[in-house]
């Protein structure tokens, strides 16, 4: 019998019924590394058959959001937050201040197959290879990997800062 404020594993499961099969969640402690455009975070992308949310447990911070009918947008995070967008949906976390988020994340495997899109720059997105060697963690030191990681997320952000600007001008086309 479950201590008081514990649950059996039938009453865990019953608490999820008609969750989405194939969810993912994970929690995320969003890279403070700081970004050519002097903001903190992560790397700007989309998701092309994915919605995503998060469950904002700690910290501050905000998600930017890029999309052809709603524009550029910034929602900020704090602790209790829940935010979520659907596919097709350019997004990017800011880290002002140790944000840590449980993320769900629709068809479970999917990005690492190829459903992320980094928002790389128009030269980048000419073919498959290119793009390819652009996004790629060469092996090597834990200190290496992390610098190409900064590398390509700087890269991502200047794309970002591209598909923004057209998107103030009112040109959604790059997207």
């Amino acid at each position: 019998m479950p201590e008081r404020g514990e649950h059996s594993a039938r009453e865990a499961a019953a608490g999820f019924a008609g969750l989405p099969g194939a969810v993912a969640v994970s929690h995320l402690a969003v890279y403070d590394w700081e970004a050519a455009d002097g903001l903190r975070g992560g790397t700007p992308h989309l998701h092309l058959t994915c919605s995503e949310g998060y469950v904002v447990t700690a910290g501050r911070g905000a998600v930017q959001t890029l999309t052809e009918t709603g524009g550029f947008a910034t929602t900020p995070l704090e602790p209790g937050g829940l935010v979520w967008f659907t596919p097709g949906t350019v997004h990017r976390l800011v880290n002002d201040d140790g944000l840590r988020l449980v993320v769900l994340m629709q068809n479970n495997g999917l990005p690492e197959a190829g459903d992320a899109v980094l928002t790389l720059p128009p030269p980048y997105l000419a073919d498959p290879e290119t793009y390819a060697r652009a996004v790629r963690i060469p092996e090597g030191t834990e200190a290496e990997q992390a610098a190409a990681a900064r590398r390509r997320r700087d890269l991502a952000v200047e794309g970002f800062a591209v598909l923004r600007a057209a998107g103030e001008r009112g040109d959604p086309g790059p997207l």
